[in-house]
């Protein structure tokens, strides 16, 4: 039990991870490499605050706010000054690194001593003993949940709708009297804000804060995203952001697995990328069969 709990709080927060990788992989078709960047950054962020003495739960919108700012500056390299959407993330990304650690103090800062959004005086007051062992479960699925909605409440709007065709069609946008660079740096400010703030939230169920938390996390969020768009594009009235969460609760379960077989917790950089190869590949066939019959 211990085991599945755990797979459902880490695959849940990183689905707020995926939902940020979502709207620039599968609706901008942008490769925002600063993803590997605004992830520790929100971690970075939430471990100085904290020191600090402030409040868990501010924590929460000012490491979306970081992040936002951080897809803003890799969509103003892109737009403005018309460098190419994979070399904008990069030096974004390389450009954090430094940012981060700066923010932080050092490389890594413990936080097991502090109150956080899972553990404090409050909840403990609040929350009856018998269900302690899902408390920070239960207060995941919440912050989850929430995101989901709000993002799927913003796609529904006319922004939401300018964002997808920014994507798809960029001239639809232009020709509606809008600037497509503009939505772009929106849906960039969106997307590393949520992936912020899943580093935020990462940062305190794990209790420590480190520099290189955000190794992979382009590949993880990408592994999620394919798995539950193609394992759920068949199942009637399921939203691509309800399929991302799946596809990160599966993709945990999956590492999960691999460890408990007796694969060492080095290997697993080398799995993840082989099976996001393996996954890129499949999806890639289909969508040449689908060409192929149309």
């Amino acid at each position: 039990m211990s085991i599945i709990i755990g797979v459902l709080e880490q695959g849940m927060i990183y689905a707020m991870m995926a939902l940020g990788i979502y709207i620039t992989y599968k609706i901008l078709d942008f490769p925002d490499l600063t993803v590997d960047g605004s992830f520790p950054l929100g971690a970075a962020v939430t471990a100085a605050l904290m020191v600090k003495g402030m409040n868990p739960y501010l924590t929460l919108p000012i490491s979306f706010a970081a992040g936002a700012a951080a897809g803003i500056l890799t969509g103003i390299i892109h737009v403005k000054f018309k460098v190419r959407d994979l070399l904008s993330g990069i030096i974004m990304m390389t450009a954090l690194y430094t940012i981060n650690l700066k923010i932080a103090g050092k490389a890594n800062v413990p936080l097991f001593s502090l109150e956080n959004i899972f553990d404090n005086k409050v909840l403990d007051s609040i929350v009856p003993e018998a269900a302690a062992p899902y408390q920070t479960l239960v207060m995941i699925l919440i912050i989850l949940l929430i995101v989901k909605l709000l993002l799927d409440g913003f796609l529904r709007t006319r922004s939401g709708f300018l964002l997808r065709a920014a994507g798809d069609n960029p001239v639809l946008v232009t020709s509606l009297a809008k600037d497509s660079g503009k939505v772009k740096i929106l849906g960039l400010a969106i997307a590393n804000g949520l992936v912020a703030l899943s580093g935020c939230v990462f940062a305190q169920w794990q209790r420590v804060f480190d520099i290189s938390v955000g190794t992979g996390t382009m590949v993880i969020g990408l592994a999620s995203v394919i798995i539950g768009v193609n394992l759920c594009r068949f199942l009637p009235r399921v939203k691509d952001t309800f399929a991302v969460l799946i596809g990160s609760v599966i993709y945990r379960a999956c590492v999960a697995a691999a460890l408990q077989l007796g694969l060492q917790a080095n290997d697993m950089k080398l799995i993840t990328a082989a099976l996001f190869f393996i996954i890129l590949c499949i999806s890639m066939d289909r969508k040449k069969k689908v060409k192929a019959h149309a």
